[in-house]
């Protein structure tokens, strides 16, 4: 057959330029943005008062807030755990409904499971709860599942 259906996240990869506008420095700066803005968004919802953002000496780059943290709870469409859902299918977050952000930038809800579908390594820890979960992929598929690495206040 001539029509193709590419899964997950592999339309993603065979096209970064619909998503990311090109895969220039300009591309890698659109996907060190995404990062930003999903820290910035939590920040003006009202959840985060500190963001931090640094570009790592292997020039990977890491976001952080004080924010509410990605959901960890078993999400019943696709009965994986939110974190590992929303940087593993398209149009999977807190963006699409009417009360989650009021203001957000970037891709809309679709540029944590592009960045991750872009990134040769990408490292996901999320205080949630009072616990620390941490998940691994590597371009785009998880490597290290879901798992608890610890506590933290709330």
């Amino acid at each position: 057959s001539q029509i193709q259906v590419l899964p997950g996240l592999e339309a993603v990869r065979k096209r970064p330029g619909m998503y990311i506008g090109s895969t220039s420095s300009q591309g890698l700066h659109h996907l060190v943005w995404e990062i930003i803005d999903n820290v910035i968004d939590e920040a003006l919802a009202g959840f985060a008062t500190r963001i931090e953002v640094e570009v790592n000496p292997d020039n990977s780059v890491t976001g952080t807030d004080e924010g509410r943290g990605i959901p960890v709870d078993i999400q019943s469409k696709t009965g994986r755990p939110a974190l590992e859902t929303v940087y593993t299918v398209l149009h999977a977050g807190g963006k699409f409904g009417g009360g989650g952000y009021k203001v957000s930038g970037g891709l809309h809800g679709v540029g944590a499971s592009v960045v991750n579908a872009l990134s040769t390594d990408l490292d996901v820890t999320v205080t949630r709860g009072g616990k620390r979960y941490y998940i691994d992929f590597i371009r785009g598929k998880v490597t290290t599942p879901m798992k608890v690495i610890g506590t933290a206040p709330e």
